[in-house]
């Protein structure tokens, strides 16, 4: 093991190089911090790739309780309302500290923020930067924040492979740097991954993006919550690049609409049409895809001749691929984008391990429920970034001695995960689907392999999605299409979980041996 980083003065350690962790540590600013980034910063983050921008009531028409009805609406009943409420009521504020910060939002002529619209927002409230590259902006300006601010050690390049726990309590974290393992002893660690798209084949997230946070915390002892939760953006770029482009929700919010290959505008007569919440959009291309059909996004008309100006990124790739979305209907499918469960955490973002806090999609605050709101995603990691820092300042840092640091696990490998989560957690689903993957994901998840922690969160979530019967928000079932009365957010610990799957496969085995007999 080297010592040159282990940390002596158990300083906070962030894991994670996005918006959540880089934030979290500018708010810590002067208490010197350690974040650690497996990739040079923005490189794997998904908080680069947003296009949409960040909900906040900031508009003259606006205010937080509308802002937090459209946010309950979405979340299809699981959302906390008091979390919810109190990160919404802090949203605006959130915007102004990135300005200052250098985060150079788009303004109207009267030099007032140039809002957007997006699915089931009842007002224009969705701030951006350069058209379609607002996540592409904040990470510049927070990168360059963080490069020059002497309080944050920037350990590029290092991976986090294990969180050092004893007694239910941190004591430091097993990584590595290249082919050498570091120990760094801390009792303060901060979260902050991202999401899990890149356990799927069809994702909009890095494929970098696999769960690794979920993994640590789960390993660590750590309660997770509402896994079976994902979220399929209806509109990804429908070609052979992996991860897929996205098309932002800012495109329908501008008048673009969905039609098949006839030309049809299969999705008129539905409540919101276009602009329904986004569980029901991707349920509703998929269905047509389903039915043999092709879709594609129409913004021909609107916003026409300025496409380009307005999005310019998704502009570009779009000529890449020969198509002038001016002129030309842009094919379309949906993909998975973002995952509503995580890391179970207080209004303080932290785990019920001591010492461990999860900030941005890694974690489960209640704001989203069942289905997140457009572009609440930006704003929770920044609004929360704060409250997670000043808890963290807020707890004394003790002498760190982990007794037993074990192995150096190898690096995570997703591949064979995805085929198997795919399957079984898609736009729709049913118990068959997931009882296969279970089955395939359980010895990949009791191995020492490289995909042992993707199959560990893959697992997790197939577990909870079966004790979940019903259809809420993203979580349809197609044997279970009714929604029950009463919504309860799941909570699952890794050892459960465990248990739970060799149930249902060791029922299987039952079953197929009483059939075959």
């Amino acid at each position: 093991m080297s010592n040159d980083l282990c940390n002596p003065i158990g300083r906070p350690v962030i894991i994670g190089g996005g918006a959540a962790g880089l934030m979290t540590a500018l708010q810590l600013a002067p208490e010197p911090v350690v974040l650690v980034s497996k990739s040079p910063l923005g490189a794997e983050a998904s908080s680069m790739w947003a296009q949409g921008g960040l909900a906040a009531a900031v508009g003259r028409d606006d205010e937080p309780a509308l802002h937090l009805q459209d946010t309950i609406l979405a979340g299809a009943g699981l959302c906390d309302e008091a979390a919810a409420r109190r990160i919404i009521e802090a949203a605006p504020a959130a915007v102004g500290r990135l300005a200052k910060l250098g985060v150079a939002f788009d303004r109207d002529g009267d030099r007032r923020w140039r809002l957007g619209l997006e699915a089931a927002h009842s007002r224009n409230r969705i701030v951006h930067a350069t058209g379609d590259g607002t996540g592409r902006e904040i990470m510049r300006a927070l990168i360059a924040a963080v490069r020059r601010c002497p309080s944050v050690t920037l350990l590029e390049g290092v991976e986090a492979r294990r969180l050092i726990v004893e007694d239910n309590a941190i004591q430091g974290v097993l990584a590595v740097r290249g082919e050498e393992s570091l120990v760094l002893a801390t009792t303060r660690v901060v979260i902050a991954t991202g999401g899990i798209g890149g356990l799927f084949l069809d994702s909009t997230n890095p494929s970098g993006c696999f769960g690794q946070g979920l993994a640590l915390a789960a390993r660590a002892g750590a309660v997770l919550s509402d896994l079976e939760f994902v979220q399929f953006h209806p509109t990804a770029f429908d070609g052979p690049s992996r991860p897929l482009p996205l098309l932002t929700e800012a495109i329908r919010g501008d008048g673009a609409v969905l039609i098949d290959e006839t030309g049809a505008r299969f999705m008129a007569d539905e409540p919101g049409a276009e602009l329904a919440p986004r569980d029901v959009v991707a349920r509703a291309v998929w269905r047509h895809r389903a039915h043999g059909h092709r879709t594609f996004l129409d913004a021909r008309e609107k916003p026409g001749k300025e496409f380009a100006a307005r999005y310019p990124v998704i502009s570009a790739f779009c000529r890449m691929a020969g198509i002038d979305p001016a002129v030309d209907p842009i094919p379309v499918r949906p993909a998975v984008h973002y995952h509503m469960g995580g890391i179970a955490v207080d209004g303080m973002g932290r785990s019920t391990v001591e010492g461990l806090w999860a900030c941005g999609e890694a974690s489960r605050t209640g704001l989203h429920g069942a289905n997140r709101l457009a572009s609440n995603s930006l704003m929770e990691a920044v609004v929360c970034a704060q409250w997670v820092a000043e808890s963290v300042a807020g707890t004394s840092a003790r002498a760190a001695k982990p007794s037993e640091v074990g192995a150096i696990p190898p690096a995570s490998d997703p591949t064979a995960v995805r085929p198997a989560l795919s399957d079984a957690l898609g736009v729709l689903r049913d118990r068959a689907g997931m009882t296969a993957a279970l089955r395939c994901l359980l010895p990949l998840a009791s191995g020492a392999g490289g995909a042992a922690d993707p199959a560990l969160v893959g697992l997790m979530m197939t577990v909870a999605a079966p004790a979940r019967a019903e259809s809420r928000g993203g979580h349809c079932r197609t044997d279970c299409p009714d929604t029950l009365p009463v919504a309860q957010p799941s909570r699952l610990t890794l050892s459960k979980a465990i248990a739970a799957a060799r149930e249902v496969v060791e029922t299987e085995r039952v079953v197929l041996r009483s059939v075959v007999s």
